[in-house]
């Protein structure tokens, strides 16, 4: 652990070097004003990445919002879970209550000329 720790610290002393040395190549090549403009363009970009966080964390929580005044407390991926159960014994009762089986037969529609079928 010793080792990572001064690799660690070695790292960060580095970082801080080129950090500073770096700020002071840009302020001594570069025009009057364009690290001021660099850091503005540094805070707007700050500001929508901010803006967007917020946005979506918004949005999720609303959605939140909306599905439990549309559903109340019920768990919706456990729902989820059980569809297919409950279609298979829907249909069964449908079948049985109207003496056909039409889970496995073609779905045509009577007002369609081109006798197009899905199955």
């Amino acid at each position: 652990m010793g080792r990572r720790l001064t690799w660690l610290a070695i790292g960060v002393v580095l970082t801080v070097v080129v950090v500073r040395k770096g700020r002071k190549v840009v302020e001594t090549y570069l025009p009057a004003g364009t690290t001021d403009a660099i850091d503005g363009a540094q805070r707007v970009s700050h500001a929508l990445a901010t803006l967007k966080t917020e946005f979506l964390a918004a949005m999720a929580q609303r959605e939140q919002e909306l599905r439990h005044d549309l559903v109340g407390d019920v768990d919706v991926e456990a729902l989820r879970a059980e569809r297919p159960e409950r279609v298979a014994n829907l249909r069964s009762a449908w079948s049985a209550r109207h003496g056909e089986d039409w889970t496995r037969s073609p779905t045509e529609d009577p007002d369609d000329d081109d006798g197009y079928t899905f199955y």
